[in-house]
């Protein structure tokens, strides 16, 4: 190849790809619901949906819409799984309790099963002791996900789904991307086994897998990673607010604010390290530039060459420059350390409204920066 090939196949334009990038967090996910129909009704279209624990529940729900129409399917499923026992007239704070405790003892007949209403397995001699390593089992959520997801849509769909767990013995990240595998239900609650409110693991694949969230709430890196050549646009729902002016005043608060913090500086990193990236790139094409246009004896045109051939290896590799990104955070009037387990219908209705709304004033922000 010459080094004139090699200058054509540098200045050819990559592709854009839309990707929308959706975080875990509980019951949280219905304002991930309510962006996704005001993008909808945008008629923006998404090359990569991606997601973790509840992100990844609704990010497979999109991908893979059984009825063709991803906006209705995803709020049907969230209305599915409302509880309707908590009172809809209860004060938002009293009604957020309630609901998290009515869940954590009767569970969520669309969602999770508390293992002390399920049929005790004999063989397993911890069930009966404190040694029993779940509280919830996810059964109930693969059955659900079969109501809203045609699994067959995934694989070759104009959506190219990418969801995260956690492999829990070697602690590192497990990405399943619907481009290059089958993802089926076991693969979604895998994503969400969210130990620390006691889910179950998902035994998939022969690997033992945890929730996502565990090493990266926002797996923005996961779609860089597994996409590195195309340039990004990106929009990214995160439920977890940055900033809160009032202090903690009780001990569950400041476990709430510091939740809230872990999981958004995990996002702010991720987004500073792909804008130093792009920056790097940048430069070395604009460097790059420069030297290929000048006229080289025959050593310097020989080692240029070499450069050249490894210049294009990494462009191609990690070539993906984040061009655009467009944030849609939810913001709170009241902090509760378990409101992502308050899964009763106001307040699902309620989240999709603020998710809705919220990305009503990002979309119209863009614009105005336009």
């Amino acid at each position: 190849m010459s080094i004139n090939d090699l200058k054509i196949k540098h200045v050819q334009k990559l592709h854009y790809e839309t990707v929308l990038v959706m975080q875990g967090g509980g019951s949280l996910g219905a304002y991930e619901c309510g962006v996704y129909k005001t993008m909808a009704k945008h008629d923006i279209k998404f090359d990569i949906i991606a997601g973790t624990s509840i992100g990844a529940i609704n990010a497979g729900i999109v991908a893979g819409s059984k009825s063709g129409r991803p906006e209705k399917d995803l709020e049907d499923f969230w209305l599915d799984v409302a509880e309707t026992i908590t009172p809809f007239m209860m004060p938002d704070n009293i009604r957020a309790v309630m609901s998290s405790y009515y869940g954590a003892f009767y569970g969520n007949l669309k969602v999770f099963s508390p293992v002390w209403f399920m049929a005790p397995n004999l063989n397993n001699s911890s069930y009966f002791s404190y040694r029993l390593p779940y509280l919830y089992d996810l059964t109930a959520l693969k059955k659900t996900l079969e109501k809203y997801i045609d699994f067959t849509k995934l694989k070759g769909n104009t959506h190219r789904l990418i969801v995260t767990c956690t492999d829990i013995k070697k602690g590192e990240p497990v990405v399943f991307d619907s481009a290059n595998m089958n993802i089926d239900a076991d693969h979604l609650a895998a994503c969400a086994s969210f130990p620390f409110y006691g889910i179950g693991w998902t035994e998939k694949d022969g690997k033992y897998l945890w929730d996502g969230a565990l090493l990266s709430n926002t797996p923005l890196r996961e779609v860089i990673d597994s996409s590195p050549k195309n340039d990004k646009k990106v929009y990214i729902v995160n439920l977890f607010p940055h900033v809160q002016e009032e202090l903690p005043e009780n001990l569950l608060d400041s476990w709430h604010r510091a939740r809230d913090i872990m999981y958004t500086e995990k996002t702010d990193h991720n987004l500073r390290m792909s804008k130093v990236i792009s920056k790097y790139l940048l430069l070395l094409k604009e460097m790059h530039d420069i030297i290929s246009n000048v006229q080289l004896d025959q050593e310097s045109q020989a080692r240029f060459m070499k450069i050249e051939r490894e210049y294009h290896k990494l462009t191609e590799k990690r070539g993906a420059i984040i061009d655009e990104i467009v944030r849609i955070e939810r913001s709170e009037a009241l902090h509760f350390l378990f409101e992502d387990a308050d899964f009763s219908e106001a307040t699902i209705k309620k989240l999709i409204l603020q998710g809705e709304e919220d990305a009503e004033k990002a979309l119209t922000k863009k614009k105005e920066k336009q």
